[in-house]
């Protein structure tokens, strides 16, 4: 029994420097990607006319729609190559030589390119039919329409390297290479953030330079980690897959698709119902939506974290790393939920100001302080819950609990909101019903989450 408590310490310890070593690459990379979105505010938001702002807010938002449904493959790659990973580890070495030629973790490189050779032109024609459609619904000013529809079809030549980045950085992380996608989306925005505004304040563009600046950096981020992937290994597509190849990474990637498309939704009107309230709100919603990507992405290297621990774990047949990673990561995120809390309390008055200096719109954000300052708390649940549950293998739960979250907690407050507030205090009531529903998405999946920690061995192979 004496050393017992300091191998458990020794573990506890180990794990803890492993989830750190992979969650803060993950965070300055993943933190680079709202502050990317942050600098385009600020650099629109210099501006004289507030429309340009709005304009790429609702491109942007249809933007997302259209591209983050496809980040299942992100997180799928992710999933099956963590599992391919933990059971890689536990191979004997003469195992490893034999099986050199048919690596699973490289296999799962592979199927996840594959895989886009039949999403990318039918992305790019859903883009073209769908966004002139959806923009009457978004917005009702034919400026901020037209400078949506430019900064959109500009955007959308960059679909092979953001479909093709969602599978390399979902490979790069099941790896635990989480470095990888640092030097990738900082280089990435790096150079996004430089020709924006060069394009803007130099060339006198507006959206359409904003969008022309993004589609340059996301192709150098592809070229960029395709090297890196050549480095570890990779050759080439290889030979064509057949079904039960793919089987294992539909099966998983269909679930996520379906949540990753409502959540979206979900933003899509949220950001269709502040513009109904006028350019002010909907700039204002712009402005607390990008500091809530700030707040989602930094949390999200402890559930990036714990996608790898939990799915390599599972992968390697271990039980009792797949509790203690838990433990662990949740313990990690609240923690940064709170100094993210005590952050923004102290600076972010503050941090309106460096954002926009528009004497109308800054009244209306300090209306929305308090919201700001407890997102990070509210949305902790939920982001590293996601985490856990994509490690596990568990999209079908999460989809499930999406889909409740909306229906169930979401429109129903919104709804109600609507019908009791005033037309002033509305948009108050639409980040009500968004509390809500961050809250909601972790509840709706705390059943299944206590099966996952009592009997891990009942999720070795994916559902």
């Amino acid at each position: 029994m004496a050393s017992a408590a300091p191998a458990n310490q020794t573990s506890v310890a180990a794990t803890q420097g492993r989830i750190w070593s992979l969650a803060w690459p993950i965070m300055l990379s993943n933190i680079t990607v709202p502050l990317l979105g942050l600098v385009d505010t600020a650099i629109l938001g210099h501006l004289d006319d507030a429309v340009h702002l709005g304009a790429v807010a609702v491109g942007s938002q249809l933007f997302i729609l259209l591209f983050w449904s496809f980040s299942f493959l992100r997180m799928g790659t992710t999933a099956l190559t963590a599992r391919a990973a933990g059971a890689f580890k536990i191979k004997s070495n003469n195992d490893r030589q034999l099986n050199a030629n048919n690596d699973q973790r490289l296999r799962q490189l592979q199927l996840g390119l594959w895989m886009l050779l039949p999403l990318i032109p039918a992305v790019m024609l859903l883009g073209f039919m769908l966004w002139p459609l959806a923009l009457p619904l978004m917005a009702d000013n034919p400026e901020i329409q037209q400078g949506a529809l430019d900064y959109l079809f500009i955007r959308l030549w960059a679909t092979p390297a953001v479909l093709g980045q969602y599978v390399l950085l979902g490979w790069f992380i099941g790896l635990g290479k989480t470095r990888i996608p640092l030097i990738l989306l900082t280089v990435s925005n790096i150079i996004n953030a430089a020709l924006n505004y060069v394009f803007v304040f130099h060339l006198d563009m507006t959206a359409d330079g904003v969008a022309l600046g993004t589609v340059i950096a996301e192709y150098s981020a592809l070229i960029l980690g395709l090297v890196f992937a050549a480095q570890m290994g990779f050759s080439g597509l290889g030979q064509r897959p057949d079904w039960l190849q793919l089987k294992p990474m539909l099966s998983i990637n269909h679930h996520l698709f379906v949540r990753t498309l409502v959540l979206l939704s979900t933003f899509a009107f949220f950001t269709a119902q502040g513009a109904q309230q006028g350019e002010l709100i909907l700039a204002a919603n712009a402005v607390l939506i990008s500091l809530l990507l700030l707040i989602a992405n930094a949390l999200d290297g402890f559930a990036h974290a714990a996608e790898v621990l939990v799915g390599q774990s599972l992968g390697a047949k271990q039980t009792q790393p797949v509790r203690q990673a838990i433990r662990l990561t949740g313990f990690n995120s609240l923690l940064m939920a709170l100094v993210l809390c005590l952050l923004f309390w102290l600076g972010g008055q503050q941090l309106f100001r460096l954002l926009t200096d528009n004497p109308q719109l800054l009244p209306v954000l300090d209306q929305y302080r308090w919201f700001l300052f407890l997102l990070p708390l509210v949305g902790m649940p939920s982001y590293w819950l996601d985490g856990v549950f994509v490690g596990s293998g568990q999209s079908q739960t999460m989809r499930n609990a999406m889909i409740a979250a909306v229906l169930l907690v979401f429109y129903p407050l919104w709804w109600l909101f609507s019908e009791t507030l005033t037309q002033a205090d509305a948009n108050l009531g639409l980040w009500w019903a968004f509390y809500a529903f961050t809250l909601a998405r972790a509840a709706f999946m705390g059943n299944r989450f206590l099966t996952l920690y009592k009997k891990p061995e009942n999720f070795m192979h994916f559902s």
